[in-house]
């Protein structure tokens, strides 16, 4: 009874874990959006209709290319995390398997 008990338990962790893994990504994903608009309405505010437009779609896709990268590294890093977890969550105490 003590290790269903300690299953549920553990069962009951890992989902819990996983919903707040999934609303950190969640909450990442719109903040990485908001960001990158706000960084194009700015650039659209601040520099003048009269310059080069190639310039300005540089200047944005460089932005573009920040908010891609940091999005991968917070996957990279949130995947690593779950995966820790994951590995935690099915060993034994002791470090063993189940």
């Amino acid at each position: 009874m003590t290790e269903s008990t300690e299953k549920q338990t553990v069962v009951e962790r890992a989902s819990g874990l996983s919903v707040e893994v999934l609303e950190s990504i969640d909450a990442s994903r719109r903040s990485v959006i908001e960001a990158v608009r706000k960084y194009v309405s700015t650039l659209e505010e601040e520099t003048p209709a009269l310059v080069d437009a190639s310039l300005r779609k540089s200047l944005i896709d460089g932005g573009l290319d920040l908010a891609d990268e940091l999005s991968k590294a917070l996957m990279d890093l949130l995947r690593s995390i779950m995966r820790t977890a994951s590995e935690a969550l099915s060993s034994k105490p002791g470090g063993t398997k189940e």
